[in-house]
């Protein structure tokens, strides 16, 4: 496992394959496909990332990703977009029932949208403000702060907590 040092600027290249794939140019071998993973995807979702090959062996250790070069930084942050997708709820308009399970009808970042609350167990407390609710057909909807809701949500959500 490498630890890359932005002031080594011939670490490692990060470049695609023919297939579109991720992959590690270092000491000329080429390592790939390689799949970026963040330790702290929401309290600190640019620091610790891990490149990891297809047996889930880290090859690669970032503290920061602003560290890497703009061409390199890209390349990871296309790859985390494209295998993450956690809207933001922004506003919760109206809930089919207090009881699970229940159908919320949301404001996120993506646009509006349905989720399903099959449990109220789904609802998970990341920490005093931060929620992170999974709902029934598999997506993570984040509320990354409870007071930031306007009134209304506030106390339809509070019906669940």
């Amino acid at each position: 496992m490498k630890h890359y040092d932005p002031r080594d600027n011939h670490a490692f290249a990060l470049g695609r394959d023919a297939f579109g794939r991720l992959q590690l140019i270092m000491s000329g071998k080429i390592i790939g496909p390689l799949t970026p993973v963040r330790s702290f995807p929401i309290s600190a979702p640019s620091e610790g990332i891990a490149l990891v090959d297809d047996d889930g062996t880290e090859q690669v250790w970032l503290d920061r990703l602003d560290d890497l070069p703009l061409d390199q930084r890209t390349l990871v942050q296309e790859e985390l977009a494209s295998r993450e997708f956690t809207p933001e709820i922004r506003r919760i308009r109206q809930v089919s029932s207090f009881a699970t399970p229940s159908r919320w009808q949301v404001d996120t970042d993506k646009g509006e949208t349905t989720l399903l609350l099959k449990a109220e167990e789904d609802i998970r407390r990341l920490s005093s403000t931060t929620l992170l609710i999974a709902d029934g057909y598999g997506v993570q909807f984040l509320i990354r702060n409870v007071s930031a809701l306007d009134k209304g949500s506030r106390r339809l959500l509070d019906h669940f907590l």
